[in-house]
């Protein structure tokens, strides 16, 4: 299983955008660095399918990024995802359990289950505007995990946490990455270096970067200063 992505482009007026980005990503974390504007939210909103770029492609083995049977493995988490703040957070879980057209019983194992996993099975029917930045936060990797996906695409997911809150996302993303391909864009570049299999760096929407890692080879912010440097 791959998620190829071949001459990616999408320009903006003011010039930005992403420009001709190429890469194959397999199961893993694989650490997306740049800071804010670099394009990593365009670039992540087109592998989900939500923009449609200028020109390029994007495919999950031979499926296109516009295919229900990519569309069917992909869990998204953009950096500011949408909730309903009077619903619970089991509420919350069950209906997109339901847009995903998963069986109520299955639905509501799988509800407990995620929210014990994120440490929310204490607030399960606390409603979610009572939710602190971190709790909503748990609350998006759980639901984006309702359907079991095989490709995670996480836009930003520990920006605003507190160091505790980003440590246990490392946690949880690490897991993750066992069996699953994880795309992880982050402008900190702690978040990444002790749990990446593979890192890409981006500039000014160009690719600047794209090799394994080894956080026992080499310190992953001075490499990534450097390489925005030479950039």
């Amino acid at each position: 299983m791959q998620v190829k992505v071949t001459n990616l482009t999408k320009q903006y007026k003011n010039g930005k955008g992403v420009h001709s980005v190429s890469f194959t990503v397999k199961p893993g974390i694989n650490g997306l660095l740049g800071a804010n504007g670099a394009g990593k939210t365009t670039l992540m909103r087109m592998m989900a399918g939500i923009l449609q770029p200028d020109r390029g492609h994007v495919f999950m083995d031979e499926f296109s990024v516009f295919t229900e049977t990519y569309r069917s493995m992909l869990g998204y988490l953009p950096q500011n995802f949408g909730f309903y703040p009077e619903f619970t957070a089991r509420k919350f879980m069950m209906y997109l359990a339901s847009l995903k057209g998963l069986e109520k019983r299955k639905a509501q194992k799988k509800t407990e289950e995620l929210l014990e996993l994120v440490g929310l099975s204490e607030q399960i029917d606390q409603k979610i505007h009572t939710f602190s930045r971190g709790m909503a936060q748990r609350l998006g990797i759980a639901q984006v995990l309702i359907n079991d996906p095989k490709i995670l695409i996480l836009d930003e997911p520990t920006s605003g946490l507190d160091p505790m809150e980003r440590a246990r996302f490392r946690e949880w993303i690490a897991r993750l990455g066992k069996d699953r391909i994880v795309l992880f864009s982050t402008h900190i570049v702690s978040d990444l270096e002790q749990i990446a299999n593979r890192v890409l760096i981006l500039k000014d929407g160009t690719l600047l970067y794209d090799g394994d890692w080894d956080a026992n080879r080499q310190n992953l912010e001075q490499f990534y200063i450097e390489e925005v440097d030479q950039g």
